[in-house]
């Protein structure tokens, strides 16, 4: 099997935190993980996706939000609607 050496510039404080979570898995060491990880890659047997966490609402917003959807729903909340751009607009700037 030929071999390469990939080099990757990280900060020590990121390599250090990913050596710690590496071991914290089982792995014996972050090149480990980096091999694993681009087997499964370079094999299409995993995807990547970078997705913001949730927001967390605090309890009184969470019922702020709930009582907007349900006065929406209810029809208490007021809401237009346009059929096309320029009546939007001329809303927006009136």
């Amino acid at each position: 099997m030929a071999t390469t050496t990939l080099q990757i510039p990280i900060t020590k404080r990121v390599r250090d935190n990913a050596t710690k979570a590496a071991r914290e898995q089982g792995f014996s060491s972050l090149q480990e993980v980096v091999r694993v990880f681009l087997s499964k890659f370079a094999d299409r047997c995993i995807d990547i996706s970078f997705t913001p966490p949730a927001v967390q609402l605090s309890e009184k917003n969470d019922k702020r939000y709930a009582k907007m959807v349900e006065d929406y729903k209810t029809g208490k909340l007021p809401v237009k609607s346009f059929t096309n751009v320029d009546e939007l607009m001329k809303e927006l700037n009136s």
